[in-house]
């Protein structure tokens, strides 16, 4: 007990004597000191805040760039033009393939094919006999690469192009070829009425920056009368052909059969002198023997002989037809 009432007292003595601490006085450089910190602070603040927009306003920048650059260039492959519009007029010169460079957001590329095209078109027409005549036509041809500028200015897309262009040109030029000949003539000169089709159609269409490789003739008709009249036609040539061969066999065998008289009449007259030359009277009796054979087989029932039997013409008698006679 007292032992603790010891320590106690110790420790209260030893508070007595513990120095207290002093709180320091505020003065102005402290409050300047203060408001140096907040103010560096607030600065860097924004420093970093202009950072991060200078960050985006680059960024936005490169990105409308790129988008810019991107869009000043056009890539036009083979086989192929464009045509460049700004502001909706087109510049003169088309494009050919490669890369080229245009104003970016207000120009429009109008890209057309230059390779080989092919369209089938109808065409009619009546011929110089005034019959009628219908044909189809394979037209293969391409666009030249000069003219395009004025192809998209004057007649616009390649359905344009067809329909409003070689279409009607086509018509035309089927109606010139037609026109210089008859629908025979037609049938048996094919090859010249595609040849005055091909140079009509190529003159008519060059005006217009179209350059025609090759035409082909699909089809060609005609009306069902003229049909019908060359079917009639054709049926009486071939009667008249066939006329014509039944004559001329029939002259072959007449021309035949006097050939061959006239070779046995000389066959005949080479007989009689060699069998005059053993007797003259020879000749007599085989000509006898052998109408007795042509007339029949039967042998006569009386053979009735000349005096002389090497010199005498046998005299035949039936007496079967002596029989019947009244």
């Amino acid at each position: 007990m007292q032992l603790r009432t010891v320590i106690v007292r110790a420790q209260q003595c030893c508070a007595e004597f513990t120095p207290v601490k002093a709180k320091r006085p505020v003065t102005a450089n402290t409050t300047r000191y203060s408001a140096l910190i907040t103010l560096h602070g607030e600065k860097n603040l924004k420093n970093q805040q202009l950072g991060n927009w200078q960050t985006t306003v680059l960024g936005i920048v490169l990105a409308i760039l790129l988008i810019i650059g991107l869009n000043s260039f056009i890539i036009i492959n083979p086989g192929q033009a464009g045509v460049i519009s700004v502001l909706g007029k087109a510049r003169d010169g088309a494009l050919l393939e490669g890369i080229h460079v245009k104003p970016a957001f207000i120009t429009v590329i109008d890209v057309y094919d230059l390779t080989v095209q092919k369209f089938e078109v109808p065409a009619e027409s009546s011929t110089k006999d005034l019959q009628n005549l219908s044909a189809r036509f394979a037209i293969n041809f391409r666009l030249d690469p000069i003219k395009v500028v004025e192809v998209r200015r004057k007649q616009g897309t390649l359905e344009n192009i067809v329909s409003k262009i070689i279409a009607p040109q086509t018509q035309e030029a089927f109606k010139i070829a037609a026109a210089r000949r008859t629908v025979e003539e037609a049938i048996t000169k094919r090859s010249e009425l595609k040849e005055d089709f091909d140079n009509a159609l190529g003159d008519r269409l060059d005006k217009y920056g179209i350059i025609v490789l090759d035409t082909s003739v699909v089809d060609l008709a005609f009306s069902p009368e003229f049909a019908k009249a060359v079917e009639e036609k054709q049926i009486a040539e071939q009667r008249a052909q066939r006329a014509v061969y039944v004559a001329r066999e029939a002259e072959q065998e007449a021309q035949a059969d006097v050939n061959r008289a006239k070779g046995k009449a000389e066959s005949q007259r080479l007989l009689a002198e060699t069998l005059k030359a053993q007797g003259g009277q020879l000749v007599l009796q085989k000509e006898a023997i052998e109408a007795w054979k042509s007339g029949g087989a039967q042998m006569p029932k009386v053979l009735i002989m000349g005096s002389d039997s090497k010199s005498g013409v046998p005299f035949m008698f039936n007496l079967g037809n002596v029989q019947n006679q009244p």
